[in-house]
């Protein structure tokens, strides 16, 4: 009797381990909240800002959940590619339209960062050494970079 619930503990184990490892894809829910949670963080929204941006950001990951899905299931298409990266720029050109004048620079950084894929939290500079940041898209593109000129 004791091997055998020794035995059911150590599948009862092994199954909470797998089902945890599972990678489990967030809902368009989660997204579009954490979204609203991260701009409110820098850009101090107002109410209506809110549930206007979490509104956009949800239509956003809605749709584009449905297009991961799709193409997970093999059933995707070419302009899908192109409707996933307009519906990101539709819904920045939106949020930017209800932000305040001086939340948009602010709003311009983060989605830099987004697009560099940098972020403040996983940002740890080694004394001495000095960052080199990109102000632009150019940082986006592929190549050499330019040589500076002394």
């Amino acid at each position: 009797m004791k091997k055998f619930i020794f035995l059911l503990f150590i599948v009862v184990g092994i199954c909470s381990s797998l089902k945890a490892q599972q990678n489990k894809m967030p809902t368009p829910s989660e997204i579009a909240q954490k979204n609203v949670d991260d701009l409110d963080k820098r850009l101090k929204l107002n109410g209506t800002q809110k549930s206007v941006i979490y509104s956009f950001t949800y239509n956003q990951a809605k749709e584009q959940a449905d297009l991961i899905k799709r193409q997970q299931a093999g059933n995707s298409r070419e302009e899908d590619v192109d409707k996933f990266y307009k519906l990101q720029n539709e819904t920045s050109k939106n949020i930017r339209n209800v932000l305040r004048p001086e939340q948009q620079p602010e709003y311009d950084k983060i989605i830099e960062e987004r697009l560099s894929g940098k972020s403040n939290k996983s940002k740890k500079k080694k004394k001495g050494e000095e960052e080199e940041v990109e102000s632009d898209i150019k940082g986006l593109l592929s190549g050499p970079k330019p040589e500076k000129q002394n």
